[in-house]
């Protein structure tokens, strides 16, 4: 596989910083649960963790609708990265993602299920039925790809490339998108950047929700004072855990924060990033 990391001929050098908004939107099979949570004391290994569970369904059902309020309220467009066991347990919400005009990307079939430790056979079988399944219930074949941890196998980008997928995002190795070749065609990389998502600011070391948002407005505050060159920067948030009364808060004043400092940096998304590159 090789890779060509040159800026994109048609990336708008007068505002180099481009600020893609992405709602993951994850479930797990039914004999596992989230391996990270609010809970501080793990359970014993080989116990189903149903506090887990109940805690991460929270996201379909009520945090991504909040979090469709928010994006709708401030006229933005995002990607949902969404696992595929979810599209087929909730098919109404797909098709809201997509009466708002957002776009619906794969976020592999469960949660759980992480590309590295499958066989290529096993791997292919699970794209297969979590594009069939996302394309059966938002009426629209998946276009990108984000793996359960960002962490692909190594055959990854070829079976996407070979199912006619756009982008993926488990790349984190440059600054703007590029184009992957493979064995069985090219797909894009489009970075995924951390600085500003949910997961690990305030599931993981704990912050306040705020840092969210304080974090975001630093880089933009100073973002005149930094070399001008190309850049993604991802707003992340997951919809059980920002799409909770006090991460909407922190997601509303950070799209706030993204129409004040448009003139420095623009709003994208993963989506509109790839076809710079196609």
């Amino acid at each position: 596989m090789t890779a060509a990391t040159s800026t994109p001929v048609a990336w708008p050098l007068d505002r180099p910083l481009a600020l893609s908004v992405s709602v993951m939107l994850e479930a797990w099979s039914d004999d596992s649960a989230p391996g990270i949570g609010p809970m501080g004391n793990p359970l014993k290994a080989g116990v189903l963790d149903l506090q887990g569970r109940s805690w991460a369904d929270y996201g379909p059902k009520v945090g991504t609708w909040r979090i469709l309020d928010a994006l709708a309220a401030a006229d933005v467009k995002a990607v949902f990265y969404v696992s595929g066991i979810l599209a087929e347990r909730y098919p109404d919400l797909m098709k809201a993602i997509v009466a708002a005009g957002h776009d619906i990307a794969a976020h592999a079939w469960a949660q759980n299920i992480v590309p590295a430790y499958q066989t290529e056979a096993e791997e292919r079988a699970d794209l297969l039925r979590c594009i069939s399944t996302i394309e059966a219930t938002s009426g629209r074949r998946p276009a990108g790809w984000i793996s359960p941890r960002c962490t692909p196998s190594a055959v990854t980008s070829a079976l996407l490339a070979e199912q006619g997928f756009a982008w993926h995002s488990d790349i984190f190795d440059t600054d703007v998108p590029y184009k992957l070749e493979t064995p069985r065609g090219s797909v894009v990389g489009v970075p995924f950047t951390m600085e500003v998502n949910d997961m690990p600011l305030y599931i993981r070391y704990g912050n306040e929700p705020r840092a969210f948002t304080q974090i975001l407005g630093r880089l933009l505050s100073q973002w005149p004072d930094a070399p001008k060159r190309p850049c993604c920067l991802d707003i992340t948030v997951h919809a059980h855990v920002f799409g909770r009364p006090y991460g909407i808060i922190e997601l509303i004043e950070s799209l706030r924060l993204a129409r004040r400092y448009e003139a420095l940096a623009r709003l994208t998304t993963h989506a509109e990033l790839a076809a710079l590159c196609a």
